[in-house]
């Protein structure tokens, strides 16, 4: 394990911003921590920088302390290197300049420039300066210099957020494939899901502060341990179900049976997630949704339908299903796992109900 944060609250200025912060990271592994602006993302990351000081708990690297109430570790001996959101490059020198600045006394540096040029397909443009680079190609020179001297573990603010959308898709997959190339552990801090997804090997969602589930993306999204996850991660509706026993519950778009039990809920009203793969487009249905609005997305449509009580459900559909806003749609659901979670404030009644 490289990197442990135990209990861990911190903030600025007095104000504990996060608290009690449990998670640890793998060698070689990438980790992301995601939310919404002002949960404490960039804090938790500023705090393993060693730029901000923690009030309780630790932050353990590679077995080493690094940061506990009353001391932090410099960040200059912490081994961690950092890429900043805006890239922070000195204008004034060129991109092999840039990426040799923190390891101006190395052996070999002429030899680690070029090898860290070719690591991020910058070969060529050695000699260039910043400002007469893209921003994709700038990002890359700030990732380059933030690998030369060899970090333990690196933290990524942001990376991505001054790039347009397909730029960003593109380079969040080089980064990890860079990474990956190089066994570099990493944390990157970011709002965007897609982003985390296709970067991270575990992801941190944070909400207020807290740490709601640290887990692979995989999990978050079809094992979320809390309903704010379950609605933060991808897309969805909760509608509300009894619990008819450990593994049924009924809904009003029937009941609804999954693959496993939940012994702990039955006979509750519970809160069932679907998602819009879980609702299927079927015609000759008796089950049946009107068709609110709709976007498009090529091999398949984002429909936005309304069940005749006013509960509101999303769902893909084919692309050749060319549906209408005011449409009436038939439709079932195949949502052989499902999400739910007990219903806020509910009692259980432990009845049976007619299935």
């Amino acid at each position: 394990m490289l990197l442990k944060l135990r209990n861990l609250a911190c903030g600025y200025q007095g104000q504990r911003v996060v608290q009690n912060l449990n998670l640890h990271l793998n060698a070689g592994d990438i980790g992301c921590l995601l939310g919404s602006s002002g949960c404490g993302k960039t804090t938790t990351l500023r705090a393993i920088a060693g730029f901000e000081p923690v009030h309780e708990g630790e932050i353990v690297l590679a077995g080493e302390v690094i940061s506990k109430a009353g001391f932090t570790l410099a960040p200059e001996k912490r081994r961690i290197g950092m890429v900043f959101q805006d890239y922070a490059l000195f204008p004034h020198l060129t991109v092999a300049d840039n990426i040799a600045f923190g390891i101006r006394n190395h052996p070999r540096l002429t030899q680690v420039v070029e090898e860290m040029l070719e690591l991020v397909n910058l070969k060529a443009l050695g000699k260039r300066h910043p400002h007469e680079l893209s921003g994709g190609q700038q990002q890359r020179v700030a990732l380059a210099r933030a690998l030369a001297p060899e970090p333990q573990l690196l933290l990524l603010d942001e990376p991505f957020s001054n790039l347009d959308g397909e730029l960003r898709r593109r380079l969040s997959h080089e980064v990890r494939d860079i990474l990956k190339a190089r066994g570099t552990s990493a944390i990157l801090v970011t709002h965007d899901q897609e982003e985390a997804f296709a970067v991270s090997d575990h992801v941190g969602v944070f909400k207020e502060g807290r740490l709601e589930q640290w887990d692979t993306p995989y999990n978050l999204y079809h094992e979320p341990a809390t309903p704010y996850v379950a609605s933060f991660v991808g897309q969805g509706y909760f509608i509300r179900g009894q619990m008819i026993d450990a593994q049924s519950v009924q809904t009003e778009l029937g009941v609804l049976r999954g693959n496993r039990a939940y012994p702990d809920v039955s006979g509750a009203p519970v809160d069932v997630l679907l998602r819009p793969d879980d609702i299927v487009y079927a015609p000759e249905s008796a089950l049946k949704a009107k068709v609110s609005s709709k976007t498009f997305q090529g091999a398949a449509t984002l429909y936005r339908l309304q069940l005749p009580t006013g509960t509101q459900l999303e769902a893909l559909f084919p692309s050749h299903a060319d549906l209408r806003a005011g449409d009436e749609v038939g439709i079932r659901v195949a949502a052989e796992h499902l999400v739910l979670f007990p219903a806020v404030g509910s009692v259980p009644v432990h009845q049976d109900l007619a299935v």
